[in-house]
């Protein structure tokens, strides 16, 4: 963040200088840049707002010292700016007289600062199975994947999968949504509110979105960093590679997991290369999941086929 700050306040300073009079031009110009900058950094608007205004307000028509340039002049003015508005002076901390003392930390990164905290009973064990764990024996591969990544949203998913098929196939509801993505003009005939159906579509797609978040965040645990690391991509290879059909999609899902749970255990498993002669060959297991996914897709975007109306806005009058 402070990077970034000092790289963009550094663009604004240099473009002021050269000039032998900081007018009221050129402070707007660079406090909308200033401003910029600070609100991409998350700094609450209002402090911005009142920053920039007490900034221009020394800033214009000040004349510049002999042996500054403007942008000096100008770095000069956002300094005591800052100085004032984080505080002049250093204030000791207060003890409570009687222990514990509350203090209130202010995070400096935009990111991070959450603590996720996983419940033991969201976790699937060995003990949840009724199953005794062998005392002393380490635990293998397959234990590994089964008894320490295992969490109770996989069987939600399963369950969410079968009633999405039954949902899609068995049902009038699901007859009526699949025919809106295909041809909404045909559903309107008949007398389908298509309108309808798509706000359900979206409703239903959104609710599914938020579970796969959950899914991910409690896997990520508390090493979660606010990023998916490209699991968004791989998720639109799985439902390209999956034809839009779901029991295609969740063996589409199996094989791009196959390929990730590889890369992550790949220091685990004694019969992969290990490539130590290679620069940076710690990535190269973590690569293959994305490098199958270009490859899969490469072979199988051709024959796979969206719902012919998707993506297309609805227009009644349309036939």
């Amino acid at each position: 963040m402070f990077e970034s700050l000092t790289e963009k306040f550094s663009s604004v300073f240099r473009s002021l200088s050269g000039r032998g009079r900081i007018t009221e031009a050129n402070v707007s110009d660079a406090m909308n840049d200033v401003r910029k900058a600070l609100l991409e950094a998350d700094v609450n608007y209002n402090v911005v707002k009142q920053f920039c205004k007490d900034v221009r307000d020394k800033a214009i028509g000040a004349e510049v010292i002999k042996s500054l340039h403007p942008g000096q002049m100008m770095i000069k003015i956002v300094h005591d700016e800052l100085v004032r508005l984080m505080g002049a002076q250093n204030e000791p901390l207060t003890f409570a007289a009687k222990p514990p003392t509350v203090i209130m930390m202010v995070g400096l990164q935009g990111q991070g600062k959450t603590t996720i905290y996983i419940p033991n009973w969201i976790r699937i064990t060995k003990a949840t199975l009724g199953m005794a764990a062998a005392a002393g024996r380490e635990k293998g591969f397959w234990e590994t994947l089964f008894f320490k990544s295992m969490f109770l949203t996989t069987p939600i998913a399963f369950l969410l999968l079968a009633a999405a098929i039954v949902v899609m196939y068995k049902t009038r509801f699901g007859l009526r949504l699949r025919s809106c993505g295909e041809h909404p003009q045909a559903a309107d005939a008949v007398g389908i509110n298509v309108y309808k159906m798509r706000y359900s579509g979206v409703l239903i797609s959104g609710f599914l979105a938020g579970i796969g978040g959950i899914a991910f965040t409690i896997a990520a645990g508390s090493g979660f960093q606010s990023t998916v690391a490209g699991y968004g991509f791989l998720a639109l290879a799985v439902m390209i590679f999956g034809n839009w059909k779901p029991w295609r999609i969740l063996g589409a899902a199996v094989f791009f997991a196959f390929f990730k749970v590889i890369g992550a255990y790949s220091g685990s498993l004694a019969f992969l290369p290990d490539f130590k002669g290679v620069g940076s060959s710690q990535y190269i297991y973590q690569m293959l999941p994305y490098i199958v996914t270009m490859i899969v897709l490469i072979f199988s975007s051709k024959k796979s086929r969206a719902p012919k109306a998707e993506g297309i806005p609805y227009d009644k009058g349309k036939r």
